[in-house]
Parts: structure tokens; sequence; C-alpha cells
């Protein structure tokens, strides 16, 4: 990597690091102020609020990067992105690919009410939306079910706290449970083959407890039971996996493709946080002007150390080396997705 490439991704880093304190710090006195007397009144402001965080994400892949995302599905399924809750089953290929699930919920209206099931301890991870989008969890292997209730328990607190949600959201859900690798694939393979599952080529067995195709399935036509929607979601990425093989091979997807286009809300998001920025960096100056110059420095470098470390912390946290790898896996059911399905 160039030096310029280099400082560029120190620059954005910095933008996103320092507008995502920002963020929190009016997440936490909204929900000071605000949730006690109104939750619905406290989500949509955090809405907003988080929206002007992800959209700066959102404005490297539109406009950093150039990268097109094309949407294959029905006139039906496309028409009613972002006006109905929804849950997101993916394939988890690389990285990123979370991000394309932005991309989408930034053009269906519903960034800012997207919400994923992530692991506990990510809870803790510097420009963490956690008083808005994140329901923490654990999916809890067969031999460590005990010693992992009180996880299973947060995940239902979670699920119990969207009942009354005032806006459509899309719950982001990765039911491999990690990201994609050859390694882990290989692995995946082989659990398949000692459970005599089909062996999968293209994706990894789902645990149940840049090209998108996207596929409607309405709640009512769902599995009522704990093992039936085990069973369907094994199905769901057998059919997953073809469809990638067809994928491959024709460079395409059965279904419509539909433009989403590239809208400029980001790009101007964007600029406003990075004229913040320079604003605020420009003041620091000029207070600091007044002090010592090795204090001066002192303080430059302790701020650098800090968002160069969040940085770090944050990057690697993604990293397909850190996922947790397949194992079994036990599905714990309640009431509440009955009372979801209602809403």
């Amino acid at each position: 990597m160039g030096f310029p490439a280099a400082l560029a991704i120190v620059l954005i880093g910095i933008v996103f690091f320092a507008s995502g304190l920002v963020v929190n710090l009016v997440q936490a006195v909204t929900f000071l102020f605000f949730r006690p007397f109104s939750k619905g009144l406290y989500r949509r402001i955090n809405k907003v609020v988080a929206e002007m965080l992800w959209l700066e994400l959102i404005w490297l892949v539109d406009w950093w990067a150039n990268l097109k995302v094309e949407v294959y599905a029905d006139d039906e399924t496309f028409n009613l992105l972002g006006k109905e809750h929804a849950m997101l089953l993916s394939n988890h290929r690389s990285d990123v690919d979370w991000l394309i699930g932005w991309v989408l919920a930034e053009r269906s209206g519903c960034l800012g009410s997207s919400l994923a099931i992530m692991k506990r301890e990510n809870k803790w991870l510097p420009v963490n939306n956690r008083l808005v989008n994140v329901v923490f969890g654990l999916c809890v292997s067969d031999e460590k079910l005990g010693q992992g209730r009180k996880h299973i328990e947060g995940l239902q607190s979670g699920f119990e706290r969207l009942v009354d949600f005032p806006m459509p959201f899309w719950l982001a859900v990765f039911a491999e449970g990690t990201r994609f690798t050859q390694a882990k694939l290989e692995a995946a393979q082989e659990f398949a083959a000692a459970k005599g599952l089909p062996s999968p080529r293209n994706v990894l067995i789902p645990r149940t407890k840049i090209n998108v195709k996207i596929k409607r399935h309405p709640m009512h036509e769902l599995p009522e039971t704990a093992d039936g929607i085990s069973q369907w979601c094994k199905d769901l990425f057998i059919a997953k996996d073809a469809a990638l093989d067809k994928f491959l091979v024709k460079d395409t997807f059965s279904e419509r493709k539909h433009d989403i286009g590239r809208p400029k809300k980001s790009l101007c998001v964007a600029i406003v946080w990075s004229t913040l920025l320079v604003w605020a960096i420009a003041s620091l100056f000029q207070w600091l002007s007044h002090l010592g110059s090795w204090v001066v420095i002192a303080i430059l470098v302790t701020l650098l150390v800090i968002i160069m470390i969040g940085m770090h912390i944050l990057i690697q946290s993604s990293e397909s080396e850190h996922s947790t790898p397949a194992r079994n896996v036990t599905v714990v059911c309640d009431g509440v997705q009955d009372r979801l399905i209602q809403k």
C-alpha cells in the first residue's frame, strides 16, 4: 500500500472514529432524557443519528470504492424492501458483505433501523451503537449450554425489545456463525459428512439457535417448531449453495435485476463530518498554541494513539480469523417469535 493510500485510510478512520464518538454521546444523552418518557421518540431520534454515522460507510462503497451493487429479486420482494419488518439470513463470504447489506438498507430507507445479532463481547467495542441497533447474544454449543444460559437470556431480552419497535426494521442474522474461508469450508464439509448432510461448496453449514439475490419468505410460511426451523434453515443454505454454483457459471441469477442507484446523501454526510472535523482540529490547534511545544506534541500524539488503537480494535474484531468456528448448536425458542409475527 502506497503512502497516499495509507494516509487516506488513516484520515477516513479518524473521521469515522471521531464522528462515532459524537454519535455515541448524542445517543447517551437521548437515552437518559428521552427514553424514560417516550421510547418511540427515542428510537426515531436515534434512527436519524445512527444514519449519520453509517452513511460514512455507505459513502466508502458508493463514492470511494465506486462499487455498483446489483440486486436480483422478484418485483414483489423488491417493492416491499424497507416497508416491513424483516430478518435477513445471508451467507457470510467476506469481511465486508455486511456492508453490502447496509447499502441495501440505506436504499430501502431503514439504515438507521437496521439491527444485528452480535457476540456479547462486541458490545465493548469503540464506536458501537449498542444503545439503538444491536441484539447481543451467543449461539450456544450443546456442551456449553448451561454456561451459556445467560447469553440465551440476552437474546430473548433483545427480541423482547423489538416487539414494539415503531418503524420497519431489518434484523441481520449470519446463520453460518462465521465468515467464509477455504479452511472453514473444508471444516464445514467434514462436519456435513459426519452428520450425513449434503456437502457445501460455496457456503458453510448454518447455525440454527457483488451481486445480491433476495428471496422473501413470509413469516406465516415458516415452520413453527424449533426442529422445523432448524431443517428449513439447512435447506435454505443448500439452495443458496446451488444458486451460487449457477451464478459462478452463468454470472447472473434467475430473478430480475433491479437498479438501486447511488444517492448523494452519503456524500453530503461525509463532507459535513469532514468539515466539522477540520473545524474542530483548527480550534484545537488554536487552543494548543497557547501551551508549550512539548505539551502540544504530547497531546497530539496521545490523541493519535487513542484513535489508532480504536481503529485497530474495530478492524481486528471484523477479521475472518477472529470468527468463531462452526460447532453443534442448540435452539431455544419462546413466545417472542409469535409476538414479533403479530407486529
